[in-house]
């Protein structure tokens, strides 16, 4: 006899993951530090969660946007500047900002405070490979404006002025 694959029951399973508030890879790229929490591999692919400690005068990113991928913002601590398009907004704790793909948006801290936040990328597109490259690029001297842009188009991210792409102030 044929064994008959069911279609009317589901098949549970146990693949859930726990992070505590203390766990996941770090990675310090100068002052900034990234945690990785629920990673590409862990979601196959589909969800990335990140927490970021970005400290006084600090740029995450500068205007640019992606093609495959939202992104949405959770502020935990501080006071994040978000902009979007020409557009800045401040961001205190609880605030939610969602950036669907191909909206321009960076974040920088304008503030004398540490901004903590949570940062989820969907899907993931390997993001943690971004920021293993953005550590490795950000920390060559001086930086190489075209492997930075490797890089960022690489993992979906795509400046809007190629000229003022580097997180660094001026």
């Amino acid at each position: 006899m044929d064994s008959k694959e069911n279609y009317f029951e589901d098949t549970l399973e146990n693949n859930a993951s726990i992070i505590k508030a203390n766990e996941g890879e770090k990675l310090e790229l100068n002052t900034i530090s990234i945690t990785f929490k629920v990673t590409s591999e862990m979601s196959n692919d589909q969800l990335g969660i990140y927490e970021i400690s970005l400290p006084p005068m600090a740029i995450g990113a500068k205007l640019h946007y992606h093609r495959f991928m939202d992104e949405t913002f959770i502020v935990n601590e501080g006071v994040l500047t978000v902009q979007v398009a020409d557009k800045e907004y401040l961001a205190e704790p609880g605030t939610v900002a969602y950036v669907p793909r191909f909206t321009p948006h960076g974040f920088k801290n304008n503030t004398d405070e540490t901004v903590k936040l949570t940062l989820i990328f969907n899907p993931s597109q390997k993001r943690e490979g971004f920021f293993k490259g953005l550590y490795e690029t950000l920390n060559e001297v001086p930086i190489d404006p075209e492997r930075y842009l490797r890089l960022y188009n690489k993992y979906d991210s795509f400046p809007v002025d190629t000229s003022n792409m580097i997180p660094i102030r001026d």
